[in-house]
């Protein structure tokens, strides 16, 4: 079977699909312009972040699966695919890790203040009274999304002392030692602190919106590590300024871009400007589950995930 890499990705996932008998072909410096061309013969597609639409995927004739090295699936036209019968396929397993140990790293920044002492270290000023810290031990931590991200940063916080409730509109039955599976109205009345693992679709635009914050029964520390467009920037910012949270850590933005001073027309230039400029919010760049060990286990897991549908390069 041919497969298309249209994305860089790990050099494993190629050795791996070739040593099971099917052909790598490397698809990714060719442009959206030529890529229903460059597909045709390919049955099968490994992808990172390019979107493949419906209407490209229709022109390209035998195509049988679509892989994507990664979690999120928004950039993939599924219900096309789910309508002609092409398989789709993720490795969320493979960066888990990452994205849970960022979590907590995310959260102790802001709840240690590290950021603003390492900055006014280097400043010269010794300031320690002015950046007294919260320990997290006796919180209780809401999990919203509870798959294998939201499930990893339970798992990181093992040893804490920290309650958590985890609440998933599509999951049950994970309830387990120090995890408390729940409604999302108690994971709002009773957090200190709230982290978002859910994916972008139709129904989780906007989640975390203004009402979302008025719901808060005490001022929490905020983390998004799932995607940007999960909550509303400006209501963030208003329930940071208003006092309903305390502090936030984003690693994904609404309005990602590789140069953040070229504003995204499709969001407010003043909510913009003013995110990237508030004082009581953390940013990453997108790194949640970017490490080296992740990449290569994300490749394995995609390796052994389409090796399994179609084994021996047969499809």
């Amino acid at each position: 079977m041919r497969i298309g890499f249209i994305d860089n990705a790990h050099p494993r996932l190629a050795e791996l699909l070739t040593r099971a008998g099917h052909e790598a072909v490397m698809l990714h410096q060719v442009d959206d312009a030529r890529l229903a061309e460059a597909l045709q013969g390919m049955r099968g597609i490994v992808v990172r972040s390019r979107r493949l639409e419906g209407s490209l995927l229709a022109r390209i004739d035998g195509l049988r699966f679509v892989a994507r090295v990664g979690s999120g699936l928004e950039n993939i036209d599924t219900a096309w695919c789910r309508r002609n019968g092409i398989q789709v396929m993720n490795s969320p397993e493979g960066n888990r890790d990452g994205v849970g140990e960022a979590c907590v790293m995310l959260l102790l920044a802001l709840m240690k203040a590290l950021v603003r002492a390492n900055n006014q270290v280097h400043a010269g000023l010794w300031l320690r009274e002015e950046n007294r810290g919260t320990d997290l031990r006796g919180k209780t931590v809401g999990i919203i999304g509870y798959g294998h991200m939201g499930s990893a940063f339970a798992d990181k916080l093992r040893g804490f002392g920290v309650r958590v409730l985890a609440h998933d509109k599509y999951r049950s039955g994970f309830e387990r030692a120090g995890v408390h599976e729940c409604g999302l109205e108690r994971v709002l009345r009773e957090s200190d602190v709230i982290s978002l693992h859910l994916p972008l679709t139709p129904e989780t635009h906007h989640f975390a919106d203004r009402g979302f914050f008025l719901r808060l029964g005490r001022p929490i520390w905020f983390l998004n590590t799932s995607r940007g467009a999960v909550v509303h920037t400006a209501a963030l910012l208003d329930a940071i300024d208003h006092g309903r949270v305390i502090a936030a850590g984003l690693d994904v933005l609404e309005f990602e871009r590789p140069d953040l001073s070229g504003l995204d027309p499709a969001i407010d230039p003043a909510t913009q400007r003013r995110l990237l400029g508030h004082d009581r919010v953390l940013l990453t760049p997108h790194i949640a589950g970017v490490t080296h060990e992740g990449k290569l286990k994300m490749a394995e897991v995609l390796a052994d995930k389409i090796i399994h549908a179609f084994p021996n390069g047969q499809g």
